[in-house]
């Protein structure tokens, strides 16, 4: 038995009549109220096998949060102006069996410009409200075919994919939608399927699967070189927009299909509310004359170094190097240096970088204010260790052979800082 309408097992059966039971005071405020809806609810099934108080306890929870988000209007809201125009993707055709696809082009989007133009709260309600959007696409399709229509296919477009889509602040959002996507749309994804992805995609997927059910996770589909041709087994040519290898056209013939799919783009600063977005784990005065070294232990090659760092006032130096010696403080001239030390003007912009480590051992971060005789430095920083995600990191690796390859990697600890002398 599937699990679905129409092809429930007894037991199955007398768990839905319990569950509408057990409803009888929500009913009435329910969006729906038919077996194909509360099915949903009584998942993800597979994971829960109808577990009735937990079905109970997230719809329940739905409606609080269709009350806080006002859903019953959401459709009719707009959001600012800035998300309208650089929050990218759009809804563009359909599959084969008449579900919705929708093209979430990430690496064209400029999540630090939308995040400091834009509340984060503005930034995920948008989001939410594509996914009432999509439902009401499901419900127009049922009325246009005449069966029932409960997923949407999303397509992913990964072509520029980079560093500034694992600023913290950014995934942190991604984090709180999935996490938003799998409380309150259960069973509604049908296939997540991702395109033209960069070496980084495990590395990114790595932080925010953890939010993602077990059945979303086996729902992804990683297409490799020929992904325009193995996209047509989902969705049928003329649905499909020529850019991503169907037939679909804007009617001046743009490939792209601008009229229905927004491809972000770089937020011109004359939208910014605010300089920063608060990020900062550690803030620490670095005296006249001292250096501070923060420390990572990296075990395996592939892992990424991520940091982000800015001052009261005044410049620092900053490098990073290799230990020599393991178990003991070394300077920095008895460390191998993999990021040459320079000064940065951190109290006027910001610092933000990453590094790939090809070796494992340990790193050091280090912050120079040996120069400075008179003055000590007040430095707030964010370091921290991405590591890549296995499964995805295999796929891609299957797919692209010619690629280095990349290790999945443990916890690697916490960076652990040192106040040194020059």
């Amino acid at each position: 038995m599937s699990g679905s309408v129409g092809d429930l097992s007894l037991q199955q059966q007398e768990a839905l009549a319990k569950v509408r039971e057990k409803l009888q005071d929500l009913l009435p405020t329910l969006p729906k109220t038919d077996d194909y809806f509360l099915l949903c609810w009584l998942a993800p099934r597979l994971a829960w096998k109808f577990d009735l108080q937990k079905s109970e306890d997230m719809l329940r929870k739905h409606m609080e949060f269709w009350k806080q988000q006002d859903l019953d209007n959401i459709l009719v809201w707009q959001p600012p102006e800035v998300i309208q125009l650089y929050d990218s993707g759009g809804l563009c055709g359909y599959d084969y069996e008449g579900c919705p696809v929708w093209f979430d082009i990430t690496g064209a989007l400029d999540p630090k410009g939308l995040l400091l133009s834009a509340s984060k709260q503005e930034v995920i309600r948008k989001r939410i409200k594509v996914c009432e959007m999509l439902l009401y696409q499901c419900e127009l399709q049922i009325e246009k075919l005449g069966r029932k229509i409960e997923t949407v296919v999303v397509v992913f477009d990964m072509e520029g994919l980079g560093l500034k889509h694992s600023w913290k602040p950014a995934v942190e959002v991604y984090q709180q939608f999935f996490a938003i996507l799998e409380a309150n749309y259960p069973e509604t994804l049908k296939n997540l399927i991702a395109v033209r992805t960069p070496r980084l995609f495990p590395v990114a997927f790595n932080l925010v699967k953890s939010f993602m059910s077990e059945e979303t996770r086996r729902k992804i589909v990683i297409l490799g070189a020929i992904w325009k041709e193995e996209l047509l087994k989902f969705i049928s040519p003329d649905q499909l927009p020529a850019e991503f290898g169907g037939t679909m056209t804007d009617p001046d013939g743009n490939p792209k299909c601008l009229t229905k799919i927004n491809y972000g783009g770089e937020v011109p600063k004359r939208y910014y509310v605010r300089n920063q977005v608060n990020m900062y784990e550690h803030m620490v005065t670095v005296g006249h004359g001292s250096s501070l070294q923060v420390e990572n232990e990296i075990l395996f090659p592939g892992c990424m170094l991520r940091w982000q760092f800015e001052l009261d006032g005044g410049d620092i130096g900053f490098g990073i190097f290799l230990k020599t010696k393991m178990g003991q403080r070394q300077r920095a001239g008895k460390m191998a240096e993999v990021l040459p030390s320079q000064r940065y003007n951190a109290h006027m912009v910001p610092e933000d970088g990453s590094l790939t480590c090809l070796r494992a051992g340990v790193y050091v971060l280090r912050f120079d204010n040996t120069y400075s005789l008179m003055h000590g430095k007040k430095v707030s920083y964010t370091m921290e260790v991405l590591l890549p995600d296995k499964a995805s990191e295999e796929k891609i690796q299957g797919l692209e052979a010619t690629r280095p390859p990349l290790q999945h990697n443990e916890d690697p600890g916490h960076p652990k800082p040192v106040l040194t002398n020059p």
